[in-house]
């Protein structure tokens, strides 16, 4: 497996990957807007995107966008394949996020949590796992130093 920066090739292998860990999370699949142009909505306004890829296949992906007016990020988009998990993917594209916040000057990585609960449990057992903590209802917070 490599954690690659986003490229356009790619694009509809994501979104397909995205469409089926929400189908097997149970959710009724719907198409996530900025992943049809992922160069505009994160790249060019200040973010990054990564894709995990096996064999050239997209296993994963994650990206984060700046808070304005702050140094902290959101994350976004954090999935992993449904046959895959389990194998560290996820963690890898965290810290490959977490470090791309770093080094672009991010103090502190934030993320919003799907409700409810219930229906978003890997999320929620996953974030604290790697030093999040709830900050307000819904959302975590970790400092990156």
């Amino acid at each position: 497996m490599e954690i690659v920066e986003f490229r356009e090739k790619y694009r509809d292998d994501m979104i397909f990957m995205v469409l089926s860990a929400k189908d097997a999370l149970g959710r009724v699949p719907g198409l996530n807007e900025d992943l049809l142009d992922v160069r505009k909505n994160y790249m060019e306004r200040g973010g990054m995107f990564w894709l995990a890829l096996e064999d050239g296949r997209v296993v994963g992906c994650v990206g984060f966008s700046p808070v304005p007016g702050t140094t902290e990020a959101v994350l976004h988009r954090l999935y992993v394949k449904p046959a895959l998990k389990r194998r560290g993917i996820g963690s890898a594209l965290l810290e490959t996020a977490e470090e791309g916040m770093r080094s672009r000057g991010f103090t502190a990585a934030r993320v919003h949590l799907g409700w409810p609960r219930e229906q978003w449990f890997e999320s929620w057992a996953f974030y604290p796992k790697h030093g999040y903590a709830e900050y307000e209802p819904r959302h975590m917070r970790k400092a990156l130093r």
